[in-house]
């Protein structure tokens, strides 16, 4: 029995190690905003452009399926437009890690979903001054990333467009509503060879 499972063990590296993972790197711009709910600030938030970059990783499960784990460093927040020659601006950095199932057709056009963790690493509020508030920001945050993009088939370059939902509330300070992140990314990648 134990010879079988050593076999089974060793037949599944065999295919881990054929399985051409492959490794990118990628960055582009995120429109981000904060949707407020209840608390009767929603309307005046608006969305800011800010950046992202990061590492990925693609492992196919078969032809079309891939499992695609990254770790992206991702600048959000919002901002309410001058009032009295006054901007007010929230500006957060995570270290976000998406796990995502991919599907990829033999066009290269794919389609891409799942879960999203990220870790703050800052969180700054400006008004006439800047301050911190990472002391009153949850430090973790979850959401489901939903996307689609295009490989060249001849070529390891693309371009993928994702909407991260956020499903934590930010501000743990809020008791009668809740302040989520909601970041649409447009990103260049490119896939080094395979491993």
């Amino acid at each position: 029995m134990k010879k079988i499972l050593l076999l089974i063990f060793a037949a599944g590296l065999v295919s881990f190690a054929e399985a051409q993972v492959q490794f990118g790197i990628k960055g582009g711009i995120n429109l981000a905003n904060l949707n407020l709910s209840n608390t009767g600030l929603a309307s005046y938030y608006k969305s800011i452009t800010e950046f992202n970059a990061g590492l990925l990783v693609s492992i196919p499960l078969n032809k079309i399926f891939y499992v695609q784990p990254e770790i992206i460093y991702s600048e959000q927040g919002s901002v309410v437009p001058e009032t009295s020659n006054v901007k007010f601006e929230v500006n957060t950095q995570y270290i976000n890690v998406p796990v995502l199932f991919k599907y990829l057709h033999k066009s290269g056009l794919f389609a891409e979903t799942g879960p999203q963790v990220g870790f703050l690493t800052a969180a700054d509020v400006t008004y006439a001054t800047k301050y911190s508030i990472k002391s009153s920001s949850e430090p973790v945050d979850f959401s489901w990333a939903f996307g689609a993009g295009y490989k060249l088939p001849c070529m390891n370059l693309g371009v993928d467009a994702r909407y991260n939902l956020g499903l934590t509330t930010m501000d743990k300070s809020t008791s009668s509503g809740t302040v989520k992140n909601s970041v649409f990314q447009i990103d260049l990648f490119y896939q080094f060879g395979t491993l």
